[in-house]
């Protein structure tokens, strides 16, 4: 048995916490210094998780940051990160205060970040961010991959990929977290693993447009019930730009096509906030219109990766080779209507 501590108590963090649970480990799960609402509301109502709409498992100890002085830190075996991209620093400073070298970390968190004008993954940053606070032994495994948080909640069959620099620590996770129905693949990849989950996100967006995009002439009707073959070649589309990216940033190819890109689409595609509102923007509205009408107080992965990124990502990759990618970033950042150069 090992004992984990989750920072981050939103929907993934704590569904994360329950395979975890099943395979015989102390979890504690804690709230950011943001989350002491929810934690109350969650510690008062039967464990009852509003987003997951289900209830933790009562094995489960969960505490308000405030309170992580209550939890004995020198035990802590593996320490998870599951906070929002902008949380990353913060919880940086944070672990820096009791970290020891070599424990673990485990980076829920999907997306990328700018450092000295390099295009990086988040467990980079974490990385040097832990370095400059005198922590020069670090291990860092991402998990990333298909996963909604409610299914997994839930305990549906669910596929992720465990990516650690050091492949031997990538199968030690592995075993800590696996279960029945929360199978792990492992992979050195750690880059094309991070670069593809965060990168399908802008694509999961443009797939979501799919029905606007199949043909702005026929009515809403037609568009609803015949867009699949659009849909399908924008999806091939999306897998080979993702390619590029990704080998362009030292990642592997065949990553692309595994849990972390292809699955991950797949997912998003079909049932995230991405394809939402790449669906208003295949609709002809704009982004700015179209977050304030009907997603004013959602967040929307993409596009906040959108404009983390996306100038640098222009500046890096020529408009004729990567349409797909320059057609979602204007239309985000520069909040033009959603159109593509077939």
């Amino acid at each position: 048995m090992k004992k984990i501590l989750i920072i981050g108590s939103g929907a993934m963090g704590s569904a994360f916490s329950i395979p975890c649970i099943d395979n015989n480990n102390e979890v504690n799960l804690v709230g950011t210094f943001l989350e002491d609402d929810l934690i109350s509301r969650i510690k008062s109502n039967n464990n009852f998780h509003p987003s997951l709409n289900t209830n933790l498992p009562q094995k489960i100890n969960i505490h308000n940051f405030s309170n992580i002085k209550d939890i004995s830190i020198k035990e802590i075996d593996i320490i998870v990160v599951a906070v929002s991209s902008v949380g990353i620093d913060w919880a940086a400073d944070e672990i820096s205060k009791f970290y020891k070298n070599q424990i673990p970390i485990i980076l829920l968190t999907k997306g990328l970040s700018i450092n000295n004008d390099q295009l990086i993954t988040l467990s980079e940053k974490l990385e040097l961010k832990l370095n400059s606070n005198g922590h020069q032994n670090v291990n860092i495994s991402s998990v990333k991959g298909p996963c909604l948080a409610s299914e997994l909640a839930n305990k549906m069959r669910t596929g992720t990929i465990i990516a650690n620099k050091n492949i031997n620590e990538a199968k030690k996770i592995q075993k800590i977290i696996e279960t029945e129905y929360y199978k792990c693949e492992i992979s050195d990849d750690i880059s094309g693993v991070e670069f593809s989950s965060a990168i399908k996100n802008l694509y999961s967006m443009l797939i979501g447009g799919s029905q606007g995009l199949s043909n702005p002439l026929a009515a809403e009707d037609i568009q609803e019930k015949f867009y699949l073959n659009t849909a399908a070649s924008l999806i091939h589309r999306s897998i080979s730009e993702m390619v590029e990216i990704v080998s362009f940033y030292s990642g592997r190819p065949e990553t692309v096509y595994g849990l972390a890109g292809l699955g991950d689409l797949y997912v998003s595609v079909s049932g995230g906030r991405n394809s939402k509102m790449g669906k208003l923007l295949g609709k002809g509205f704009l982004y700015n219109e179209a977050k304030q009408k009907f997603m004013k107080d959602i967040t929307v992965e993409g596009a906040q990766l959108a404009f983390d990124i996306g100038p640098k990502l222009i500046s890096n990759f020529e408009k004729k080779k990567f349409p797909l990618l320059f057609s979602i970033l204007e239309c985000i950042c520069e909040n033009k209507k959603l159109q593509i150069d077939w």
